[in-house]
């Protein structure tokens, strides 16, 4: 087997898996955080823990604190009782990681950027959303939110990268020569099952990097849920509740659906699902998926329920309890993640073009997996198909889709509807070209930002 070897950034790839060797993984965040910095006197990461947040910090910050040190925590909490401030003296851009572990501070660094009128001056990092009931002022003009994902495809080097997505938004003829992915379908279950999280490229076997997630998962429901507010939750419930979400991940299912499927075990009220699922939320679990309205069809016609996601596939798999080998004789299973793990890259890879993804889907059977709106207007519209026996399928879905809008705009004298720009298929196969009909084939294993 012959090994490249990349001393530049401190990486051996051996078959498109990347092994870290005590290096900073490029992130496709960084442009904009460093974009962030020179606009805004603060910048505040946010995303689920293990994704990376403070080592990515860490990259542009010349100083920090950690609040979240036993040995210093106690110390810094009171300091920040006392004189928040005090905590902020350091050299700029300065991190606060885990801020949230003293509210006040979000305040303090407020008034300090309104005060010294700088930019770039401070980095807040937290794996919990903002309580706005817990600060004064949103911070509006002076702190900026960057949400940050576990890795995507390409930033593990398990994508060639062969194929941008801001290229195909830029260049029709993007796909012309065709492109091929490395990627079986084997090590893209890994993958899957892996996940995004940092940390378990530095491991060195299979089985150590399959585990890493699942003490994720495991942390998750024994302790995360109740540490985020002190309020105690039970970690049974939460492992079922989260089970019967991966049961149902990335189709649409009522609330009431899943609070069935829990009380098939154990007494779950209303009023406690919505308790939990916000604070799932609000560690950046789960990370549901919003529909896309147009109105190319009757309100009644079109599905307006959220879509079902985790923020990585291998909590799904984790939530699950399977191992990489069960989806070898459960591929339609696998489809349903492989969708969760499409997600994920796509939300990485628009983030820099201020992109954010929906769905659209009608009682008449008509669906685009995905919607992806850049903050200009372009959208495309994309399904997720994990073989080839079902491209063709999809790319039907797209152009009539397609149609329906033409359709609409002729009727319509006003308020037209922009016709997609792009429409994509996204595949777990290896090779991706541009059909005849205009739809573009691109193996995940291709993609890039």
């Amino acid at each position: 087997m012959q090994l490249t070897f990349l001393a530049k950034i401190g990486t051996i790839i051996v078959k498109r898996v990347v092994i870290i060797v005590n290096e900073y993984i490029k992130r496709i965040c960084d442009e904009e955080l460093e974009l962030k910095l020179e606009a805004f006197g603060a910048v505040h990461i946010v995303g689920p823990k293990w994704c990376g947040k403070t080592t990515t910090a860490k990259q542009f910050a010349k100083s920090y604190i950690e609040m979240q040190d036993p040995d210093k925590r106690d110390m810094y909490i009171q300091t920040a009782k006392v004189k928040p401030s005090n905590l902020l003296v350091g050299e700029n851009p300065r991190l606060i990681d885990e801020w949230q572990i003293a509210p006040n501070l979000w305040d303090a660094v407020r008034v300090s950027v309104d005060r010294r009128g700088e930019d770039g001056l401070y980095i807040l990092t937290g794996s919990n959303s903002i309580d706005k009931t817990e600060i004064m002022h949103t911070g509006t003009g002076r702190i900026d939110t960057l949400v940050m994902y576990p890795m995507s495809l390409y930033e593990s080097g398990e994508s060639n990268g062969s194929v941008s997505l801001a290229d195909l938004f830029m260049n029709p003829h993007a796909l012309e020569d065709g492109c091929a992915s490395e990627l079986t379908i084997d090590e893209l279950i890994f993958a899957a099952c892996r996940g995004g999280w940092p940390s378990s490229l530095q491991r060195k076997s299979d089985k150590a990097k399959l585990l890493v997630a699942r003490s994720y998962f495991d942390s998750l429901c024994s302790e995360d849920v109740s540490n985020i507010d002190g309020i105690k939750r039970d970690e049974t419930t939460t492992r079922l509740l989260l089970r019967s979400y991966a049961r149902n991940i990335s189709t649409i299912v009522t609330n009431r659906t899943i609070i069935n499927d829990v009380n098939a075990n154990i007494e779950l009220s209303e009023s406690s699902f919505y308790s939990y699922i916000k604070v799932l939320k609000k560690l950046f679990l789960v990370q549901d998926v919003e529909a896309w309205c147009p109105a190319i069809r009757s309100k009644s016609a079109i599905q307006a329920t959220d879509k079902r996601e985790f923020v990585d596939p291998s909590l799904v798999v984790a939530a699950l309890g399977v191992e990489p080998e069960y989806f070898n004789l459960d591929l339609k299973t696998f489809g349903f993640i492989f969708e969760t793990l499409c997600i994920r890259d796509l939300k990485a890879y628009s983030t820099a073009l201020g992109g954010r993804v929906s769905y659209y889907r009608d009682r008449y059977g008509l669906e685009a997996d995905c919607v992806l709106h850049l903050r200009d207007g372009r959208y495309a519209l994309i399904e997720f198909k994990l073989g080839s026996a079902d491209i063709d399928e999809g790319a039907k879905h797209l152009i009539e889709i397609e149609k329906l809008i033409k359709e609409y705009n002729e009727k319509e004298k006003q308020c037209k509807l922009r016709m997609p720009d792009l429409k994509i298929v996204i595949t777990g196969t290896q090779f991706g070209y541009k059909r005849e009909d205009g739809v573009m084939v691109v193996p995940i294993g291709c993609l890039k930002n």
